[in-house]
């Protein structure tokens, strides 16, 4: 197959687009251009061109890598999922195969754009600012698919749970009907929902009761 024009894409800056001569565009990179030697009227043998085809997958695939990561941070489990993800439309393929898709994660890894251990710190900041406790924060980062290695390292730089119970308590029982038991019952079983131990919430309500008799 002989290529019949190579030119630079008009839309996206460092991509080309290699024309060959049965019609058919290969979107390509710089990389590809350089790798193969490509250049107009250049033949191109058919175990040659299926290499080329694969290699121009491989690129659209980072390409659509560094898409979803510019929307939001991702696990490696994520991202692999989303490229891989049969689409809503039952007629096409996904982004990518499994293969593919691993091998766009290990790039992404390798030039640091894909890393669990920061990610696992960024979830667990950002629940523990929402008032999540451990365990719930646990929860979230096994359902996006983070490595187990890194959970513990992420929450031992968090605020210790004495701290988050405190706020919580102060925040919630301010003006609150400190003389129904079912006050104290309400704000244990939130503290309980967001992921808190029951030792730690009642070691915190503790605290709250004691603080509150100080101040008379």
């Amino acid at each position: 197959m002989r290529i019949s024009k190579l030119a630079p894409s008009s839309h996206i800056q460092g991509r080309w687009l290699c024309h060959l001569e049965d019609g058919s565009i290969l979107r390509i990179t710089e990389n590809e251009i350089v790798a193969f030697g490509l250049c107009s009227g250049l033949e191109l043998p058919p175990e040659r061109l299926g290499e080329l085809e694969q290699a121009a997958r491989a690129a659209a695939v980072r390409d659509k890598a560094m898409d979803l990561l510019a929307a939001r941070p991702l696990s490696r489990k994520e991202m692999v999922d989303k490229l891989t993800a049969r689409p809503r439309n039952k007629d096409k393929e996904p982004i990518a195969d499994r293969e593919t898709a691993q091998a766009a994660a290990d790039r992404l890894e390798e030039l640091g754009y894909l890393n669990d251990e920061a990610y696992a710190h960024t979830v667990a900041d950002h629940y523990a600012a929402k008032g999540w406790g451990p365990s719930r924060i646990k929860d979230e980062l096994y359902r996006r698919g983070v490595p187990r290695e890194y959970w513990d390292s992420a929450l031992e730089e968090l605020d210790a749970p004495d701290d988050a119970i405190d706020v919580f308590l102060q925040k919630k029982l301010r003006g609150a009907d400190l003389t129904d038991p079912k006050t104290y019952q309400r704000v244990a079983n939130a503290l309980a929902r967001r992921g808190f131990r029951w030792e730690d919430i009642k070691e915190g309500l503790r605290r709250y009761g004691g603080a509150m008799e100080d101040e008379f």
